[in-house]
């Protein structure tokens, strides 16, 4: 499991053990696995470290001194390397002295006077390498106005761009992006990954992230943000025992679909039985249409009511304006998943009121209606969106989109996921998802490691149907074996 740290976390870990080490070990520590990856990224664009041109972009703090050291690293190596200064005054001093020393070019950004023969932006142009060192985790706001030319002509250039824990001009801990920023193809992280190299739309800057471990004192229970791998997945999934039966195993009952909308029922019912349920039950108008697809499905016109026993109830997707089946479903003592129309229907203090879990899985649009602000304003802030959710109603909320976040409703670490491909956004897709993570429910999963596993295998499986070329969600649902069994391999 990847885990996440707010900055304050990072900031009191390394205060920690700064008190322990010589003074600047912890910089050198960070500098020397950054210059590291600063040379394998000049191996792949360049062939080689020496003779490569290497191009630093250095503000005034630490972040600037670790580029300004992994600099002068492979300025002893032969790299041309030019630090850019966006404040000369307050440059680190010691990192300086070593680029200076280790035969590195300095140049003053926004200087008339320049201290190389080319323009700073020809040098950034003409690299193979731009190193964003302009400003670190304490960053707040987009680019400095000094500092826009600089990032533009990064992504102009033909050279990797490796940033310095994380991108400048991206928050740390939210994942928003409230202005310029720089584009990285990789960044080089220490200690702890951060939320914002995690979660969108932060995490489309960072490109791939690399953590170099300098031995921060952080304990797991403390993380902010989590992300399941295979391994975590499939220590949760539910294997069937010799004794179990369909009861055992988990009955989920779908409560979906209207004469308008059929197909959401069919999908649900899709995602539930491919998620390991032992049995369906599904209510509702479109059980012809179920039944004609999925003959083992145990269909009633009776209500939830009268469906017969189940361990957790899926209602919502294309209910419609059915607010009287939600309703009921709601009042029901098993943990409930509320999707699409559900959750417009739903009657927030009943949500709140309920003591059986709840889980609701609403994409931004659905997020925006419920708490009222702009879509625009969800999906600039997800991790805070997904809070405020789950505070408000007492719920788990799966908050869908290109980074899946899930907030459980006792609060603690919230989980993200981004296994899903751009080939998800497609009609129906949700209702799979809601499918298969009520069969896990029902299985007898907490509401925060349905969502999350429900999420992680949903969006492997759209990964494997599509396979690069448009897919539908049926398609998705008939993955979904395939990932499952690729998760499980693991254990």
């Amino acid at each position: 499991m990847r885990t996440a740290y707010s900055v304050e976390m990072v900031r009191n870990a390394e205060r920690e053990l700064m008190a322990r080490l010589p003074e600047g070990a912890l910089m050198r520590r960070a500098a020397a696995g950054l210059a590291v990856a600063c040379a394998e990224v000049l191996g792949r664009v360049a062939g080689r470290v020496y003779g490569s041109r290497v191009v630093l972009l250095v503000g005034s703090g630490d972040n600037g001194g670790d580029a300004l050291y992994a600099g002068a690293r492979l300025a002893r190596r032969g790299a041309g390397v030019t630090a850019v200064l966006l404040a000369p005054e307050r440059a680190h001093g010691g990192g300086l002295a070593a680029l200076r020393r280790a035969g590195g070019r300095v140049a003053e950004a926004g200087s008339a006077e320049e201290s190389i023969e080319e323009s700073i932006e020809e040098s950034i142009e003409r690299a193979d390498l731009v190193v964003d060192g302009i400003v670190g985790i304490g960053g707040k706001g987009g680019l400095r106005e000094a500092a826009v030319p600089l990032a533009d002509a990064a992504a102009r250039s033909r050279a990797a761009v490796l940033a310095v824990d994380l991108p400048s001009g991206v928050d740390a801990d939210t994942g928003e992006v409230r202005g310029a920023a720089v584009r990285a193809d990789l960044t080089v992280t220490f200690g702890a990954h951060k939320p914002g190299l995690l979660v969108d739309p932060a995490r489309e800057y960072a490109g791939s992230v690399r953590l170099v471990d300098i031995g921060l004192p952080l304990p797991n229970d403390a993380a902010g943000l989590e992300a399941l791998q295979h391994a975590d997945v499939a220590r949760l999934l539910p294997v069937p025992g010799a004794e179990s039966d369909k009861y055992r195993r988990g009955v989920v009952g779908i409560a979906a679909g209207s004469a308008r909308y059929p197909g959401a029922a069919v999908l649900a019912v899709a995602g539930a039985l491919r998620g390991g349920a032992g049995a369906v039950r599904y209510v509702g108008p479109a059980g012809d249409a179920v039944i004609a697809r999925y003959p083992e499905t145990l269909v009633s016109d009776q209500g939830p009511k009268r469906a017969g026993r189940v361990q957790a109830w899926v209602v919502g997707p294309g209910a419609g304006d059915d607010a009287g089946t939600v309703a009921e479903v709601l009042a029901t003592e098993v943990p409930v998943l509320i999707d699409a129309d559900g959750l417009r229907l739903a009657d927030a203090g009943a949500v709140r009121d309920r003591t059986a879990p709840t889980l609701m899985t609403p994409h931004a649009g659905e997020a925006a209606a419920l708490l009222g602000v702009a879509r625009e304003e969800v999906e600039a802030a997800r991790l805070a969106s997904a809070r405020e959710l789950a505070g408000r109603y007492g719920a788990t909320v799966l908050l869908k989109g290109s980074t899946t976040v899930v907030a459980g409703a006792e609060g603690g670490p919230v989980r993200v996921n981004s296994t899903g491909t751009s080939w998800l956004a497609t009609a129906g897709s949700g209702d799979v998802l809601s499918g298969l993570a009520g069969s896990l429910l029902a299985a007898g999963l907490s509401a925060l490691d349905a969502g999350s596993v429900a999420a992680y295998v949903h969006g492997l499986a759209g990964r494997f149907a599509a396979d690069g070329a448009p897919t539908g969600a049926h398609d998705v649902a008939e993955a979904i074996p395939g990932a499952w069994r690729d998760v499980a391999r693991v254990e």
